[in-house]
């Protein structure tokens, strides 16, 4: 028998390749890939997981921002703060025995937090004028964090 020729080896060497880069993967490389992509997705996520719940806080503070300017606006035309009875509702809706009355103060009725939750109004507040609360992620009072609460007291 004589040796294959050169263009035939080539040939047998391309066919081998060919077949061999068919198979895929191997279960020890994608067990690799798969270890590698759970501890950056242990490193990163914590970090973007904060960055998100930093975010909700100050949205709350914009929230209750706004609804402090609604609340200025209420007292400037009706001459008192909603009581605590009509609360955050009279910003929307014409509370009764009220004779000037100019809203809704608010477009879209009453926001919730951004966990979900009712804002809490109080009036009159722990500083004698009126608060606006949410208790956080946790909805409790108290909490650090994301569960710290979250008010316009100053």
């Amino acid at each position: 028998m004589s040796a294959p020729s050169t263009p035939q080896r080539l040939r047998g060497a391309l066919a081998r390749s060919l077949r061999s880069a068919q198979r895929g993967f191997t279960l020890i490389e994608i067990l690799v890939i798969v270890a590698i992509l759970a501890l950056l997705a242990s490193l990163v996520g914590p970090q973007v997981m904060g960055v998100l719940g930093g975010q909700k806080s100050k949205t709350a503070l914009v929230q209750i921002a706004e609804i402090e300017k609604a609340l200025d606006v209420f007292k400037l035309e009706v001459g008192r703060y909603p009581n605590a009875s009509e609360g955050l509702q009279a910003l929307v809706t014409r509370p009764g025995g009220v004779a000037i009355w100019n809203g809704p103060y608010l477009r879209g009725g009453v926001p919730s937090d951004p966990w979900g939750k009712p804002y809490v109004y109080s009036n009159p507040g722990p500083n004698g004028g009126v608060q606006i609360m949410s208790y956080g992620g946790d909805g409790a009072p108290g909490g650090e964090g994301e569960n710290a609460d979250i008010s316009n007291a100053k």
